[in-house]
């Protein structure tokens, strides 16, 4: 993250995003999909890496290779298939957008860590090494288990996130960078899905 001062000299907490431009690989219309969409590719990859499917998918657009291909229905971008989608065709500065990628894994965490738990409580009363336990999981003869879905510990973070309701502060078209207001998902490099 960054910050940014705007023209009040506010100074704004940014993330900087970097949007290469992506090439549309498909137009889907209501004739003969069933409904609207406009599929992007984004990146590259060694040809060896992806299916022959794929590939002949991707050489109609003029491509050769992909890293990723999302689809986005109901776009409103007059595009045609192999055509570009730079940063200013969709964004324009004090859009608000949200932003969709995985959180950063923080592995296996016990539940004062994942779930907020406030441990069991005082050390006195003859507890040992029982503050950060998580108590009682279940009853006794009856049910004679413990319920689906109890709070436990576990491994936290690396699931899908969407960040909603962040602004675009700032678009720099010649360098491809978005700065947008707050944090996204993920951890440094990660890609992320920015949409209106």
């Amino acid at each position: 993250m960054t910050s940014f001062f705007d023209a009040a000299g506010k100074n704004i907490p940014c993330t900087v995003i970097e949007v290469t431009p992506n090439v549309v690989s498909q137009v889907k219309t209501e004739e003969t999909d069933g409904y609207s969409a406009l599929q992007l590719a984004f990146g590259e990859r060694k040809e060896k890496n992806i299916t022959q499917a794929l590939g002949g998918h991707l050489k109609r657009s003029g491509l050769k290779s992909t890293r990723k291909i999302v689809e986005f229905r109901n776009s409103d971008l007059a595009k045609a298939q192999g055509d570009s989608v730079e940063i200013a065709d969709v964004f324009a500065e004090g859009d608000v957008v949200s932003a969709i990628g995985t959180s950063k894994g923080k592995g296996f965490q016990g539940v004062v860590k994942r779930h907020k738990f406030g441990g069991v409580g005082q050390a006195t009363h003859g507890q040992h090494n029982r503050l950060r336990a998580p108590g009682a999981i279940g009853a006794c003869s009856t049910p004679s288990k413990v319920y689906k879905g109890t709070r436990m510990a576990g491994r936290m973070g690396g699931k899908r996130v969407k960040t909603t309701n962040l602004k675009v502060v700032k678009i720099l078209a010649d360098k491809n960078l978005l700065l947008i207001k707050g944090s996204v998902p993920g951890h440094k490099g990660a890609l992320v899905l920015i949409e209106k």
